[in-house]
Protein backbone atom coordinates (compact mmCIF):
# COMPACT_ATOMS: atom_id res chain seq x y z
CA UNK A 1 0.00 0.00 0.00
CA UNK A 2 1.67 3.40 -0.57
CA UNK A 3 -0.04 6.40 1.00
CA UNK A 4 0.19 10.02 -1.16
CA UNK A 5 1.46 12.97 0.29
CA UNK A 6 0.00 14.94 -2.36
CA UNK A 7 -3.10 16.92 -1.02
CA UNK A 8 -4.50 17.03 -4.10
CA UNK A 9 -4.44 13.35 -4.62
CA UNK A 10 -8.41 11.74 -4.78
CA UNK A 11 -9.98 10.10 -0.89
CA UNK A 12 -9.16 6.18 0.18
CA UNK A 13 -12.27 4.23 -0.50
CA UNK A 14 -14.73 4.28 1.72
CA UNK A 15 -14.69 1.73 4.83
CA UNK A 16 -16.96 0.78 7.39
CA UNK A 17 -16.73 2.68 11.37
CA UNK A 18 -15.76 -0.98 12.71
CA UNK A 19 -12.87 -1.01 10.23
CA UNK A 20 -12.08 2.81 11.53
CA UNK A 21 -12.03 1.56 15.62
CA UNK A 22 -10.02 -1.53 14.48
CA UNK A 23 -6.95 1.06 14.12
CA UNK A 24 -6.27 2.15 17.60
CA UNK A 25 -4.48 5.27 17.33
CA UNK A 26 -3.16 7.08 21.06
CA UNK A 27 -1.69 9.74 21.90
CA UNK A 28 2.01 9.17 23.88
CA UNK A 29 4.68 12.14 24.73
CA UNK A 30 7.89 11.53 23.24
CA UNK A 31 10.68 9.97 26.36
CA UNK A 32 13.70 11.05 23.93
CA UNK A 33 14.43 11.65 20.59
CA UNK A 34 18.03 9.66 18.84
CA UNK A 35 19.12 9.95 15.80
CA UNK A 36 19.37 6.84 13.58
CA UNK A 37 22.15 7.06 11.10
CA UNK A 38 21.27 3.23 9.55
CA UNK A 39 17.60 4.22 8.34
CA UNK A 40 17.46 4.84 4.44
CA UNK A 41 15.86 7.75 4.71
CA UNK A 42 16.53 10.45 7.40
CA UNK A 43 15.33 9.81 10.87
CA UNK A 44 14.70 9.85 14.51
CA UNK A 45 14.87 6.37 16.89
CA UNK A 46 11.88 7.70 19.24
CA UNK A 47 10.64 6.20 22.65
CA UNK A 48 7.25 7.09 23.37
CA UNK A 49 5.11 6.78 26.39
CA UNK A 50 1.63 5.82 25.42
CA UNK A 51 -0.07 5.61 29.46
CA UNK A 52 0.06 2.35 32.12
CA UNK A 53 -2.06 0.35 29.69
CA UNK A 54 0.23 0.33 26.79
CA UNK A 55 3.38 1.37 28.48
CA UNK A 56 7.00 2.91 26.59
CA UNK A 57 7.16 1.82 22.74
CA UNK A 58 9.75 2.65 19.82
CA UNK A 59 9.13 3.97 16.51
CA UNK A 60 11.50 5.19 13.94
CA UNK A 61 10.13 8.74 12.41
CA UNK A 62 10.97 10.49 9.45
CA UNK A 63 10.55 13.98 10.64
CA UNK A 64 14.26 15.35 11.03
CA UNK A 65 13.22 18.27 8.11
CA UNK A 66 10.94 20.08 10.77
CA UNK A 67 12.14 18.73 13.90
CA UNK A 68 15.38 18.67 15.81
CA UNK A 69 15.68 16.24 18.31
CA UNK A 70 16.71 18.12 21.01
CA UNK A 71 13.06 20.02 20.82
CA UNK A 72 10.90 16.25 20.74
CA UNK A 73 11.10 15.18 24.67
CA UNK A 74 8.17 16.11 26.50
CA UNK A 75 6.22 16.64 22.87
CA UNK A 76 2.51 14.68 22.70
CA UNK A 77 2.23 13.07 19.36
CA UNK A 78 -0.24 10.30 18.16
CA UNK A 79 0.42 7.00 16.76
CA UNK A 80 -1.22 3.78 15.49
CA UNK A 81 -0.42 1.29 17.92
CA UNK A 82 -1.85 -2.18 17.20
CA UNK A 83 -0.10 -2.77 13.83
CA UNK A 84 2.41 -5.39 13.94
CA UNK A 85 6.02 -4.30 14.90
CA UNK A 86 8.35 -3.52 11.81
CA UNK A 87 12.02 -3.73 11.11
CA UNK A 88 13.86 -0.60 10.15
CA UNK A 89 17.38 -1.62 9.27
CA UNK A 90 18.61 -3.11 12.78
CA UNK A 91 16.00 -1.37 14.87
CA UNK A 92 12.49 -2.48 15.72
CA UNK A 93 9.72 0.12 15.22
CA UNK A 94 7.28 -0.51 17.51
CA UNK A 95 4.68 2.08 16.55
CA UNK A 96 3.52 4.57 13.39
CA UNK A 97 3.70 7.55 14.44
CA UNK A 98 1.55 9.57 12.33
CA UNK A 99 1.79 13.21 10.37
CA UNK A 100 0.90 14.84 7.64
CA UNK A 101 3.01 16.56 4.56
CA UNK A 102 3.59 20.23 4.42
CA UNK A 103 3.91 22.28 1.39
CA UNK A 104 7.43 20.54 0.32
CA UNK A 105 6.51 17.08 1.23
CA UNK A 106 7.88 17.00 4.78
CA UNK A 107 6.35 15.47 7.89
CA UNK A 108 4.79 17.51 10.07
CA UNK A 109 3.56 15.74 13.45
CA UNK A 110 0.30 15.38 13.88
CA UNK A 111 -0.43 16.47 17.60
CA UNK A 112 -2.92 17.60 19.92
CA UNK A 113 -3.71 20.94 20.41
CA UNK A 114 -4.41 20.76 24.29
CA UNK A 115 -2.27 18.28 27.00
CA UNK A 116 -4.16 14.98 27.53
CA UNK A 117 -3.70 11.81 29.17
CA UNK A 118 -1.26 9.39 27.45
CA UNK A 119 -2.68 6.32 26.14
CA UNK A 120 -5.88 8.17 25.07
CA UNK A 121 -7.66 6.99 22.22
CA UNK A 122 -8.75 9.14 18.80
CA UNK A 123 -11.90 8.55 18.39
Amino acid sequence: MHLSHDPAAPGATTISFDEFLAVDIRIGTILSAEPFPKARKPAYRLLIDFGPAIGHRKSSAQITENYAMKELPGRQIAAVVNFPPRQIGPFMSEVLTLGFADETGAVTLFSPDKPVPNGSRLF
